[in-house]
């Protein structure tokens, strides 16, 4: 497993697709948080928070998670290497787990610059230091559980084509609609129904972000994730 995700991680960096994916996300973050004049901005939001900036992430993640995960099994396909990788003394668990590992790591590390956001927040605060750390916290570990999701979701759709935008595509759409789906489902319905949002992302994210470490939220996440990746490893095992 080790070996797949170091292979993994080199195949990114040796690649545009790290830079990029980092460049893009801190770029767009940057400019809604500090420089549009918009609902967005954290200096205009009148509160020592970062809620601009985890309402905004799960929303690029949404694009750039496929766009990080679509060439994972699409491109062995395509390639033919899955064979030769199934060859290998390593089983396809650690195939998969390796990929998502090596996905996970690569949006933290995008997510490592941003704490110079907490910083600058902590020292615009009135007093300074007047910052919900708890809040801010349980924030970055449900973006964290949420990236992880949707990596457990993007590998799965590129598990089914050897196309890359076929997968990215799938891939954006199954995300989404995991995310926001339910709650426009309840909303249509015109009723505020607790169980179907409670099927949704959102609304879990949602819950640790108010710095409250729920365990349901947590199993959640997990059993999201261990679905997406168990059926990705049926995928594999029939090819």
């Amino acid at each position: 497993m080790i070996s797949i995700l170091k292979k993994e991680l080199n195949s990114f960096f040796a690649s545009p697709i790290a830079y990029l994916v980092i460049g893009v996300f801190l770029l767009i973050n940057g400019l809604f948080l500090w420089v549009f004049k918009d609902n967005y901005n954290v200096i205009n939001a009148g509160f020592a928070d970062l809620n601009s900036f985890f309402n905004l992430s799960p929303w690029l993640f949404l694009f750039l998670i496929p766009a990080i995960t679509m060439k994972s099994f699409s491109d062995e396909f395509n390639n033919g290497t899955i064979e030769i990788l199934k060859t290998k003394p390593i089983t396809n668990w650690q195939i998969i787990l390796g990929k998502f590992l090596a996905s996970v790591l690569l949006v933290i590390i995008a997510l490592i610059p941003t704490l110079t956001y907490v910083y600058t927040v902590w020292q615009l605060g009135n007093p300074i230091g007047n910052i919900d750390m708890g809040n801010t916290i349980g924030s970055y570990i449900g973006l964290i559980l949420l990236a992880s999701t949707y990596t457990a979701i993007g590998l799965f759709t590129s598990s089914l084509s050897k196309n890359q935008i076929t997968a990215f595509i799938l891939g954006v759409f199954i995300t989404f609609f995991i995310f926001y789906g339910f709650d426009a489902i309840s909303s249509v319905l015109k009723s505020n129904n607790y169980l179907i949002q409670q099927l949704g992302i959102n609304e879990h994210f949602k819950s640790i972000s108010r710095g409250v470490i729920d365990t349901r939220d947590v199993i959640y996440f997990i059993s999201v994730i261990i679905f997406f990746l168990f059926i990705t490893k049926k995928r594999i095992d029939n090819e």
